[in-house]
C-alpha cells in the first residue's frame, strides 16, 4: 500500500437548506475547496470469510456517478489514492490482514468531472463516506441505529429502526431493553444494514455477528422510540427567509412541513379549515399559495396532517402565523425611541414607540436591508400606539427602522410606513463563545464537536483554527442563537487552538470578533 500524506490545505463545504446547516470536512488547513454536490461516496468491508473477518479484509468504496480516481482515508490523514485507466462505480482496496500498521478509522471519497475543462481543486473531490472501523479484535465494532423517518409511534402505526455496520451480509439483532423477550434477528445478505419495523415504545439496541456461532458486537448508542396518541405539530412557515409586510396586491405562499410522509393537510383558520390552493412536491410537504385580495381575515393561521386516511387522527397544530399587508392608503404613523437613537449603549433596552390616529390597529416593525425590509415584530395593542421592544442590544441592532399599521376588519386598509428612524449602537458585535462538546484527547479518525454559542439567529457560523483565515467547518444558526461546528475526521494535522465567529446573513451585514480558543489534543501527538 502507497501511503501519504494529503496535501495541505483542503476544506470542504456544503450546504443543505436546514436549520443547521453542515458544511465541510479537512484533511489539512489552508485553501477552501467548495464542493456542490451531495454525492458522498459509500464504504464498506468485505472480509474474504465471514467465519474470520480479520484474516484478510478488502474495503469497497461505492461511488454513484462513473469515475476513474478514488481516495481512501485512514485516520484522518493517511492516503491510499488510485487513478484508473476506465471509469468505473467502485474500487477495492486491498487491506489484507489486519495488523497493528493499518488498524484505524477509514473514510474514502472519489473523484468529480465538472463540466469544465479545467479540474481544480475546486470541484475534483466528493464529500467523505461513512467511517469503517476496522479494530482486528474481537468484539466487533458496534453498529450505529437510526429511526426513520421519526422516533416516534402512534396507535396502529409503528416507525422503521435502521441498523448499520461496516461488513456486508452479516446477521443483525435487534434488542429492547427490559424485555428480554424481544428479538428481532434478520441477515443482511449483500447489504450493510437491516431495517426493523417497531410498534412499541421504549429504549432500543443493535449488535450483528459474522457467524452463527460468532460472538455479538458491541451494541449499538440507544434509540429511544416515544408513543404519541396525537402526532406532533408540523411546521409553518413563509417561503422566504423573513416575513414581511406585503402589498394587498401580492401574493404570500405557507408551507407547511411534517415530520414524516402524510396523508393529506389542512391549513386552518381557528377551526375553519380553508380551501385555499396549493401543492406538495413532497409527501411530507404542502404548500399553500394565498392570494391577499381575497383573504377574510390575517390570519392568525396553522396548520395539521393526517398520516393515515385510515386513521381519523390528526397532528396538534402548528405554530400560528400572521400575515400583514398594507395597500398605503392610510396615513404613515409616528416612530420615535426611548432613549435617543443615537449612541446607543451596548446590552441597554431601546423602545420604539409607533403612533397611529386611531386605535383597534395592528402595528409592524420593519428594519430596511439590502434586498428586502422584514418584519421583525407585530403587536396589536388596544390603544393608539405599539411599543416594540429591543432588549441587550448590540451594534447589531444598528440600522433604519420603520412602522407600519393596518386595520383588523375589512377591508384591511393599511398606512404607508412612517419616516425612517436610524438606530446607532456603539461598538463591535459581541463575540461568540466556543464550547468543546468532548473531554480528554480526540481519537484519530474521530470526530470533534463544538458548540458556538452567538447572540442572535439568522448568521453563519465558522470554526477558524488560530494561524489560518480559512474556516474549517461553516453552520448557519437560522431559528436559535448557536450552531454546532465540528473537525468530522481528526488526524495529527488538526492538533491547535480553535474559535468561532459569525457573520450575518443577507439583508444584513456584520461579522463578530472570535471567541475564547478552544484547544483539541489528538490521540498520541
Amino acid at each position: 500500500m502507497s501511503w501519504g500524506l494529503e496535501p495541505p490545505g483542503q476544506v470542504w463545504y456544503r450546504q443543505k437548506l436546514t436549520d443547521s446547516v453542515p458544511t465541510g470536512f479537512t484533511l489539512g488547513p489552508a485553501t477552501a475547496v467548495f464542493v456542490y454536490t451531495s454525492s458522498e461516496a459509500t464504504l464498506w468491508a468485505d472480509p474474504q470469510s465471514l467465519l474470520q473477518p480479520w484474516a484478510n479484509l478488502t474495503l469497497t468504496c461505492q461511488a454513484e456517478f462513473p469515475t476513474k480516481d478514488f481516495q481512501l482515508i485512514m485516520n484522518g490523514w493517511r492516503l491510499d489514492k488510485v487513478h484508473l485507466d476506465k471509469y468505473v462505480r467502485s474500487h477495492r482496496f486491498q487491506l489484507g490482514a489486519i495488523t497493528s500498521s493499518n488498524r484505524g478509522l477509514y473514510r474514502c471519497r472519489y473523484g468529480l468531472e465538472p463540466p469544465t475543462s479545467k479540474l481544480t481543486e475546486l470541484n475534483r473531490w466528493t464529500m467523505l463516506s461513512n467511517p469503517v472501523e476496522v479494530t482486528g479484535t474481537e468484539p466487533l465494532p458496534r453498529p450505529w441505529l437510526s429511526a426513520q423517518p421519526v422516533p416516534w409511534i402512534t396507535p396502529f402505526l409503528g416507525t422503521y429502526l435502521l441498523c448499520q455496520a461496516a461488513m456486508r451480509g452479516v446477521t443483525f439483532l435487534l434488542r429492547l431493553e427490559g424485555d428480554d423477550s424481544f428479538l428481532k434477528v434478520t441477515t443482511a445478505q449483500d447489504m450493510e444494514k437491516a431495517w426493523f419495523v417497531v410498534r412499541k415504545p421504549g429504549n432500543y439496541s443493535c449488535s450483528y455477528r459474522t457467524h452463527a456461532e460468532g460472538i455479538p458486537s458491541e451494541p449499538s448508542a440507544s434509540m429511544t422510540i416515544k408513543e404519541y396518541a396525537t402526532p406532533p405539530p408540523p411546521i409553518l412557515y413563509f417561503m422566504g427567509n423573513y416575513p414581511a409586510v406585503q402589498r394587498r396586491s401580492t401574493h404570500e405562499t405557507l408551507a407547511c412541513k411534517a415530520p414524516r410522509n402524510a396523508a393529506e393537510f389542512q391549513l386552518r383558520r381557528g377551526e375553519k379549515v380553508l380551501n385555499i390552493p396549493g401543492v406538495s412536491p413532497l409527501r411530507d410537504l404542502r404548500l399553500y399559495f394565498l392570494n391577499l385580495t381575497e383573504l377574510e381575515d390575517q390570519g392568525p393561521f396553522t396548520c395539521r396532517y393526517l398520516l393515515h386516511r385510515k386513521l381519523d387522527t390528526w397532528s396538534e397544530d402548528s405554530e400560528p402565523i400572521e400575515l400583514m399587508w398594507t395597500d398605503e392608503t392610510l396615513p404613515a404613523p409616528t416612530l420615535t425611541a426611548e432613549p435617543s437613537s443615537q449612541n446607543l449603549e451596548p446590552g441597554s433596552t431601546v423602545y420604539l414607540r409607533c403612533t397611529a390616529p386611531k386605535a383597534g390597529l395592528r402595528f409592524g416593525l420593519q428594519r430596511q436591508g439590502d434586498s428586502e425590509e422584514p418584519l421583525l415584530q407585530m403587536l396589536k395593542p388596544s390603544g393608539t400606539e405599539a411599543v416594540f421592544e429591543l432588549h441587550n442590544i448590540s451594534t447589531i441592532d444598528s440600522g433604519n427602522y420603520s412602522c407600519t399599521y393596518m386595520e383588523q376588519e375589512a377591508p384591511f386598509s393599511g398606512s404607508a410606513p412612517s419616516e425612517l428612524l436610524e438606530l446607532h449602537v456603539k461598538g463591535p458585535p459581541p463575540r461568540p463563545k466556543l464550547e468543546a462538546l468532548w473531554t480528554g484527547v480526540v481519537p484519530l479518525g474521530h470526530e470533534a464537536h463544538f458548540r458556538c454559542h452567538g447572540h442572535v439567529p439568522r448568521v453563519n457560523m465558522e470554526l477558524v483554527r488560530e494561524g489560518f483565515r480559512t474556516p474549517f467547518w461553516m453552520n448557519q444558526a437560522m431559528t436559535s442563537t448557536s450552531a454546532e461546528l465540528k473537525l468530522p475526521f481528526v488526524g495529527p494535522q488538526h492538533t491547535g487552538n480553535y474559535s468561532c465567529r459569525y457573520t450575518a446573513l443577507s439583508p444584513f451585514t456584520f461579522e463578530s470578533g472570535t471567541s475564547n480558543p478552544v484547544e483539541v489534543i489528538v490521540e498520541g501527538i
